[in-house]
């Protein structure tokens, strides 16, 4: 590990709004303020929004500073890549921010029944080989319905082809209420102005992608809490390039 890491990590030891929970730990190390984050952290009752998989935190600061009537809370298992976010909230005073440092497998010990309104997904690895690790699957749907109001929102914002693909025959397949869908975010006309901005905010890597000429995907579906969750049974095309820091995939061409 590097100096900087090192650093890095001991900054948010002392971080108000970083609370680290690793899965080595999380077992043997309570977490008391499930079901109690407006209370004992934000010291409200406004709603709870999740980013998970938020690596540098861009999105969670982003929405912070545009709903400051709203509680935001960072997921994600790479500290010094959350280090960015969390350090910029302080420096900015943002009371509604916080991070959790977690494995996104075990995300529901962390928050209570009905505790998050929304859900973020921006630029997760698409999981191409193993479904139940796609933070779209059925898998992680029966985890979010846990914590996540009755009907809440899941965003999707990706440059994975395979991904959207997968979440949109995910979403058909369990008759989830789809909200808004796109296929090529920057060129989609008549958003209006506050979904324009909200969609505009950019992570590290989605401008990567925007640099390599990939179109950008959204939806927004909702997720009620009847209903069994089955997973599609259908062949996908992988994607046809090398993610940034990403394996390479293997010789096959589909996948479900």
């Amino acid at each position: 590990m590097s100096k900087g890491k090192l650093a890095k990590f001991a900054d948010m030891e002392r971080y108000e709004n970083v609370f680290q929970y690793p899965y080595s730990v999380a077992d043997s190390v309570p977490f008391d303020m499930k079901g109690h984050w407006g209370e004992q952290f934000f010291g409200n009752d406004n709603p709870i929004v999740l980013e998970l998989g938020c690596g540098k935190g861009e999105y969670t600061v982003g929405l912070a500073k545009l709903f400051p009537d709203v509680n935001f809370i960072g997921v994600d298992i790479k500290g010094a890549r959350m280090w960015t976010g969390a350090t910029q909230a302080l420096n900015e005073g943002l009371k509604n921010v916080a991070f959790l440092r977690t494995n996104i497998e075990i995300i529901d010990r962390f928050f209570a029944a009905d505790e998050v309104s929304e859900i973020w997904l921006t630029f997760s690895d698409p999981q191409m080989k193993n479904p139940r690790k796609r933070l779209t699957s059925t898998y992680f749907m029966e985890r979010y319905r846990h914590f996540l109001k009755d009907g809440g929102v899941v965003h999707l914002k990706t440059d994975s082809n395979f991904l959207f693909t997968y979440t949109t025959y995910m979403t058909e397949r369990n008759s989830l209420p789809v909200l808004f869908r796109t296929e090529d975010l920057y060129h989609t006309e008549g958003l209006d102005a506050q979904t324009a901005t909200i969609l505009g905010i950019q992570t590290y890597y989605e401008s990567q992608w925007i640099e390599r000429g990939l179109d950008i995907r959204y939806m927004k579906f909702g997720l009620p809490h009847a209903g069994e969750l089955v997973e599609p049974d259908i062949e996908i095309p992988l994607d046809d390039y090398r993610s940034y820091k990403r394996p390479k995939r293997s010789g096959l061409l589909t996948s479900k």
